[in-house]
């Protein structure tokens, strides 16, 4: 049906906004306008209004805007249509009359869903009743108790081509109406119709209306197929629908959480856990109706896949299907279990604390495309990375949103350049002329200016006022000062860091020298000596340049497990020599992406203020959500642990 435009002015005219909001939302007014905090993202500060002189609500933190009908659409998960009625029926307004042609479609939906809802009871007195045994056996084998059963009114279809077709004609439903609701199928050799579903077990499907549209069964014993849906009518439409989201939606939003796993005992064994905010798609891969109806519960989805080749597939197929509908504020996160592990198993085997903390540990869209690219493959060539790179470029391309393709790219980008030096350990620690490097004493002054680098200093929100960003630098030299060694596999990279305090600076430059010269004065034949040493001329340059205090402060914050005793000090390849390679390539990863969003941030700040179009204003929040949402310094290495304080970035 569809709605004049005066019609859904007198709503928005009748429908008090601040009343609808002011139910989910603590209003505060300011002035002319009520402030509180936005239900759509979190924040601790209010940063949502609503103007009820003009009709629409605004949040200044996620950039959400809309009227009446909007909020319901997106607090709720409404559809338009549904968003409308619901509101008439709150303000009193009669619904427009529907025409000849609407009443009909209504009439025989109705009679549909009726016809669904008689084959559903049937389905469940079967499972009760002595024809039930073997499915309540398998149930019960499941592990899935009577409350879960009786909650998502599980059934049985038992053995018989008419056993169904006879009751629903006892009951006045008539052949033609069974065969139109998809309870009955048709033979191909004689046309006679006989039970759709036999011998199997039932979970009922509803939509988003709380309507049965249909059926899942799934077979007892060696029938084929393993699981069989309603066919296509009118009301059932298997890539629209989620099993388990009218019961899941309202907890989903509330804790801005949804969890999608792969099939319909999943959701049940994960509900009976504890773990409501769950659905499964019916059978198939995601399609792109299902997840837009994903992003209208939350922004990023946590998909939860079986550990064996066939979940690694379905994995890849969403992520690929996904890429052309991802938008600034939209994504997807990921959650893969181990081989020959799913959900069910897994709550069965280990319980629901074992299946919250891999949700609570689920990996970015970003790592997964990463992965199936062959980024965690060895990148130590010029040819591995352009293989990679590749692979990423051709995916990349799948993505619709300007902004997004353009920000992916210079992200892999960078990543794809991290790996020059991550594969390299030191091996040859003596150096020469020829490379173009000064043997004089390294400042980090003069190479700025020699380097003409003083631009790359960071940006306010990234150093002076930002206690993060010392909190970075803080945790880089806590790892070059129990690894002194690394400072010269790294010297590019930390001869460009912008540390912000000058004595972070001058023990910088301490390290490069001490490395340098022994990097120059240690023959290769004696290279088992350097990590000792550098530790031994480290101290005393330490000494020497009046930087106890620092030396102290970071030693004594330092969580860094490095035991003399567990290290091997004259192997530069020891595991924990590996653990902190990875970390300082870790951090200055990090380094480099909030510079990236720094710069994406200034770009979008620039083209809003030059045009304030809707489409320059969602991209600087968009700018300002992935500054906000960046991670922080992170515990990625088991035995080496950096500190906690100061995690969250700028």
């Amino acid at each position: 049906m569809q709605f004049a435009p005066e019609f859904l002015d007198d709503i928005r005219t009748h429908v008090p906004l601040v009343k609808v909001i002011g139910r989910r939302v603590q209003l505060v007014k300011r002035g002319q306008e009520f402030v509180g905090l936005c239900p759509f993202h979190n924040e601790k500060t209010p940063s949502f209004t609503v103007n009820e002189e003009k009709g629409f609500f605004h949040c200044f933190g996620c950039g959400v805007h809309g009227d009446v009908i909007s909020f319901v659409m997106q607090d709720e998960g409404l559809a338009f249509q549904d968003a409308v009625k619901k509101l008439a029926a709150e303000g009193g307004i009669k619904l427009p009359v529907a025409n000849s042609i609407d009443r009909e479609k209504q009439k025989e939906y109705d009679s549909l869903y009726m016809a669904l809802e008689v084959a559903c009871n049937w389905f469940k007195l079967q499972l009760d009743g002595e024809s039930g045994s073997s499915a309540r056996l398998y149930l019960a084998n499941r592990g899935l108790n009577s409350d879960v059963i009786n909650n998502f009114k599980l059934g049985f279809a038992p053995d018989g081509k008419e056993t169904l077709k006879k009751e629903l004609e006892r009951k006045g439903i008539n052949d033609t109406l069974s065969l139109s609701a998809g309870l009955l199928s048709e033979s191909s050799k004689d046309g006679k119709l006989f039970d759709r579903f036999r011998r199997r077990i039932m979970f009922p499907i509803y939509n988003n209306r709380r309507h049965l549209v249909g059926f899942g069964g799934r077979a007892l014993g060696d029938a084929q197929p393993k699981y069989l849906n309603s066919p296509e009518t009118k009301v059932f439409h298997k890539s629209t629908l989620l099993y388990g989201l009218y019961a899941a939606r309202k907890l989903a939003r509330n804790n801005n959480q949804i969890v999608v796993v792969e099939g319909y005992t999943d959701v049940l064994s994960l509900h009976q856990a504890g773990i409501k905010e769950v659905v499964a798609p019916l059978g198939t891969a995601l399609s792109e109706i299902q997840l837009e109806e994903l992003w209208r519960i939350v922004d990023e989805p946590i998909l939860c896949f079986d550990g064996d080749e066939a979940g690694k597939r379905a994995a890849n197929r969403v992520l690929e299907k996904a890429l052309g509908q991802l938008k600034p504020g939209k994504s997807l996160r990921f959650v893969t279990l181990a081989n020959g592990e799913d959900p069910d198993s897994l709550v069965q085997s280990a319980g629901p604390q074992a299946f919250r903390s891999l949700i609570s540990g689920s990996e970015p869209l970003s790592t997964m495309l990463w992965r199936m690219a062959g980024g965690e493959e060895r990148l130590d060539t010029p040819e591995s990375r352009l293989a990679v790179s590749t692979r990423i470029n051709a995916l990349l391309s799948k993505l619709k949103d300007s902004d997004t393709r353009k920000f992916f790219r210079q992200y892999y980008r960078e990543k794809l350049f991290s790996f020059k030096t991550m594969n390299h350990p030191v091996k040859n620690f003596s150096r020469n002329k020829e490379e173009g490097r000064d043997y004089g004493l390294y400042d980090s002054e003069r190479y700025y200016k020699n380097n003409n680098l003083r631009s790359k200093k960071p940006t306010t929100s990234l150093s002076k006022s930002s206690d993060s960003a010392m909190g970075r630098q803080k945790s880089l030299l806590r790892v070059f000062i129990s690894f002194p060694i690394l400072a010269e596999e790294f010297h590019e990279e930390l001869e460009r860091f912008p540390f912000n305090n000058l004595k972070y600076q001058k023990m910088r430059d301490v390290l490069i020298n001490v490395t340098q010269h022994l990097a120059n004065t240690i023959n290769d034949s004696e290279s088992c000596k350097y990590s000792e040493q550098a530790m031994i001329e480290l101290r005393n340059e330490v000494a020497k340049n009046n930087l106890e205090d620092v030396f102290i402060e970071l030693e004594k914050d330092n969580l860094i497990e490095l035991k003399q005793n567990k290290i091997d000090k004259e192997n530069p390849d020891d595991e924990l020599f590996k653990k902190a390679r990875v970390q300082i390539r870790h951090l200055l990863d990090l380094h480099h992406r909030l510079v990236s969003l720094e710069a994406f941030k200034h770009e979008a700040t620039e083209a809003f203020a030059a045009n304030m179009s809707e489409e320059n204003w969602d991209k600087l929040i968009g700018a300002l959500r992935s500054l906000e949402e960046a991670p922080g310094i992170e515990e990625l290495v088991s035995g080496v642990q950096l500190d906690k304080k100061n995690t969250k970035n700028s």
